[in-house]
C-alpha cells in the first residue's frame, strides 16, 4: 500500500505528519477541486486508488472492509456522513459515493447544485462493476458555523460565476426553495436535528437561489 498525499499550501502540520507516517507528499499551488483530483489521480501508481479529503475518517468497519474488498469489482461506494458542529446530520446521513476503485476504471463528474459547468460537488462514476462497503465515512467538514458560511459562500460564489446573468431564473429558483426546504425539513429528517437542522435545511434549500442572485446582481 502506498500513500500519497497533495497538499495546496496548507498552514498547519499536515505535510509533517504525512511525511512522518511514511506517505508521500506533493504540494502544489490550488486551482479548484475537479482539477485537483483529477491531477491526484494521475500521481497515483497503484493499481488500487482510495481517495479520501483531509476532513474525512473511515471507521472501523469501513477501514477493514476496504483491506478485504474483492478485487473482481471495477469500483466501490461508501456511506459518508457529514458532521456539523460536532453533530452528525440526518440530511447528510449515508451519502452514496465511490471513493474506491482500479485505476482508469472510474471517471470524476463535476455535480453543481446551481449552475451547469461550475467545478464543484464532484464525484465519482464508473460504468463497470460496483459494489457497496459496510461502515461509515465520517466528514468532519463544519466544526463551526463560521466554516459552514465561509464555504458556503465559497460554493454560491464559484458557481454563480459559471452562470449566465437570468431574472427569471432567479425568480424561479426563489419559488421553489420553499419546496426544497420542505422537502429536506420532513423528507430527508431536518426536522428532527433541531435549530441546527433548521438551519442547514435553510442553507440548502436556498442555495440555488443565492448562486442566482449572485450571478444576476454580483
Amino acid at each position: 500500500m502506498h500513500t500519497y498525499v497533495l497538499d495546496a499550501g496548507s498552514d498547519d502540520h499536515t505535510v509533517q505528519f504525512a511525511r512522518g507516517a511514511g506517505a508521500s507528499v506533493e504540494q502544489r499551488d490550488w486551482t479548484d477541486f475537479f482539477d485537483a483530483r483529477t491531477y491526484a489521480l494521475s500521481r497515483v501508481a497503484t493499481p488500487w486508488v482510495l481517495m479520501i479529503d483531509a476532513d474525512e475518517a473511515l471507521d472501523d468497519v469501513l477501514r477493514d472492509a476496504i483491506v478485504s474488498a474483492s478485487p473482481e469489482k471495477d469500483a466501490y461506494r461508501v456511506k459518508r456522513t457529514t458532521y456539523f458542529c460536532g453533530k452528525p446530520m440526518r440530511i447528510w446521513r449515508n451519502e452514496p459515493l465511490i471513493r474506491l476503485f482500479q485505476k482508469g476504471r472510474a471517471r470524476l463528474e463535476a455535480h453543481p447544485a446551481a449552475s451547469e459547468s461550475a467545478p464543484v460537488h464532484e464525484g465519482w462514476s464508473s460504468e463497470g462493476s460496483v459494489a457497496d462497503l459496510p461502515g461509515t465515512m465520517l466528514h468532519y467538514s463544519y466544526p463551526d458555523v463560521a466554516t459552514y458560511r465561509a464555504k458556503y459562500d465559497r460554493y454560491t460564489t464559484l458557481e454563480a460565476a459559471s452562470m449566465e446573468r437570468s431574472f427569471v431564473r432567479w425568480l424561479t429558483a426563489c419559488g421553489t426553495s420553499v419546496v426544497r426546504m420542505i422537502w429536506l425539513l420532513v423528507g430527508r429528517g431536518a426536522l428532527l436535528d433541531g435549530p441546527r437542522g433548521w438551519y442547514v435545511a435553510y442553507r440548502s434549500a436556498t442555495y440555488p437561489a443565492i448562486a442566482a442572485r449572485k450571478a444576476l446582481f454580483g
